[in-house]
């Protein structure tokens, strides 16, 4: 099958994953929180972005290449961390390390992820970004950074948008419980997708492993350290800025002023996120926070994008608004639950075609200089 006439698009892979995915755990990737209306803000302020094409340019040869916290990256994007990963396709955690490898791209692994950092540590390389979703308990905080370390992830991510549980609606529906338990409803959804449950039955059900040692008869797994700690404030901040060497990125930040605030307190690099929609509905699309993050932190510090992006082309739009890199998290599990490892690879390929002919069109050689072409519209700030 020739991938790029059967499935050009990322939202071709999307509607393939969809039907090899049981409703229960498509459910869970795909929805946000409430009436899904900060994913569809998200979508909308990217929409809004225009670039202007150039003429008289000749032919460009763009370069890809970007540098972010002191590493270069063939790519200004990586995969984003997901919670349960494995849950979507068996061993997908592993599959997208292998690929970030062999495309030297950042990849992200979530403490709720279906793997440990012990199940990644052969396959990472020189990749691995660590999210954090600090346990209450210190202890098991402290050695749980202590095991990202020594499986070899070099950049710390904490997640400072989730001061509580979120509803998400959708997900409730339909059947799922953290951790995955089969009951009738979920057994006949999983049945009507035989290829996810070939999959799973050769790979085990899917469990949060990260946090298996920290279990016992008084916290079982679905409570230990997914109730993240109480509000992370900045004295969890300064413990762990004490305990992890590399950089830590401070992930869901919409406020100009609250970026400034985290800078200054010492984090690496600010990530702009809207959580995927999924923790508050309220919030905006992460591409209008975006231009008024990056002009409360001027021009050179670090700045990475996620939200809605399906498109080399909305990759160009973030970078043209302030964005130093991309990460993306849904498309990769579309790929992956479509083509397995062939899935991830056609991913990066449609998005380094989509990128490399936006630029072209602007007669431009690198992402950054996007931000020249960029059409004041609303969205600019």
């Amino acid at each position: 099958m020739d991938l790029d006439l059967s499935h050009p698009t990322l939202p071709d892979l999307r509607a393939r994953a969809r039907r090899r995915i049981p409703h229960f755990a498509w459910e869970y990737l795909d929805s946000g929180t409430g009436e899904d209306s900060a994913i569809r803000r998200s979508r909308e302020a990217l929409d809004n972005v225009v670039l202007a094409p150039a003429v008289l340019k000749g032919r460009t040869e763009p370069d890809l290449t970007t540098t972010l916290l002191g590493r270069t990256y063939d790519r200004p994007w990586g995969v984003s961390p997901v919670g349960m990963t494995g849950l979507f396709w068996p061993g997908a955690e592993v599959t997208l390390a292998q690929h970030c490898v062999s495309q030297n791209l950042p990849f992200g692994l979530s403490t709720v992820a279906a793997a440990s950092v012990e199940d990644l540590a052969p396959h990472i390389g020189e990749q691995g970004w660590f999210q954090l979703y600090p346990p209450r308990d210190m202890d098991h905080c402290k050695d749980l950074l202590a095991r990202a370390k020594a499986a070899g992830f070099h950049t710390l991510v904490l997640t400072v948008d989730v001061p509580g549980p979120s509803r998400r609606e959708r997900q409730r529906r339909g059947g799922l419980t953290t951790p995955p338990a089969i009951t009738p409803r979920l057994f006949m959804q999983s049945v009507l997708r035989p290829h996810w449950s070939l999959a799973v039955a050769r790979a085990g059900v899917p469990s949060v492993r990260g946090l298996a040692k920290y279990t016992s008869p008084h916290t079982p797994a679905r409570h230990v350290g997914l109730a993240p700690h109480a509000a992370p404030d900045p004295e969890l901040f300064k413990v762990l800025r004490d305990l992890w060497e590399g950089p830590i990125v401070a992930k869901g930040v919409l406020v100009p002023e609250e970026a400034v605030m985290l800078r200054d307190l010492g984090f690496d690099a600010i990530w702009v996120s809207n959580h995927g929609g999924r923790q508050f509905d309220g919030a905006p699309g992460s591409a209008d926070a975006l231009p008024r993050v990056r002009k409360a932190l001027g021009p050179d510090f670090p700045v990475i994008f996620d939200g809605a992006v399906t498109s080399g082309l909305d990759m160009l739009r973030a970078i043209a608004l302030g964005a130093d890199f991309i990460m993306l998290g849904r498309p990769w599990l579309w790929g992956v639950a479509s083509f397995g490892a062939k899935g991830a690879a056609h991913v990066s390929h449609i998005l380094t075609e989509d990128m490399t002919s936006g630029l072209i069109q602007m007669g431009i050689t690198t992402p950054p200089e996007v931000r020249s072409r960029l059409w004041p519209t609303s969205s600019s700030g």
